[in-house]
């Protein structure tokens, strides 16, 4: 299961908005390669479901993600941070062993 803070389904929605998405579009958070410790998350807007894509849907928001990246982040946590000193989208990811100082890249 992905979880979505309510302060982070607020901002999805806001972003969704200024983009102009509609109800059918998703947030799609995936895991690739790279990154300073290894893998890195990539969020897109998406509005197509591929074959083997899990969607959570929590406070009117949904999230897609699909098979691969499920194994790295299934428990995880989309929270957004705003304010002078917030740091915008954060992943609170159980299965992270080590995560870099930007929070943008993590190894398990």
């Amino acid at each position: 299961m992905i979880h979505i803070s309510p302060e982070a389904a607020k901002k999805i929605a806001s972003l969704k908005l200024e983009d102009g998405k509609d109800d059918s579009s998703f947030l799609r958070v995936q895991v690739k390669k790279g990154g300073c410790s290894g893998l890195s998350y990539k969020m897109d807007f998406d509005d197509t479901l591929q074959e083997g894509d899990k969607i959570f849907e929590s406070h009117g928001q949904k999230i897609g993600v699909d098979p691969q990246s499920m194994m790295y982040i299934i428990g995880m946590t989309l929270e957004h941070s705003g304010g002078l000193n917030g740091k915008g989208f954060v992943f609170n990811n159980p299965n992270a062993s080590k995560k870099c100082g930007c929070g943008t890249s993590f190894n398990v």
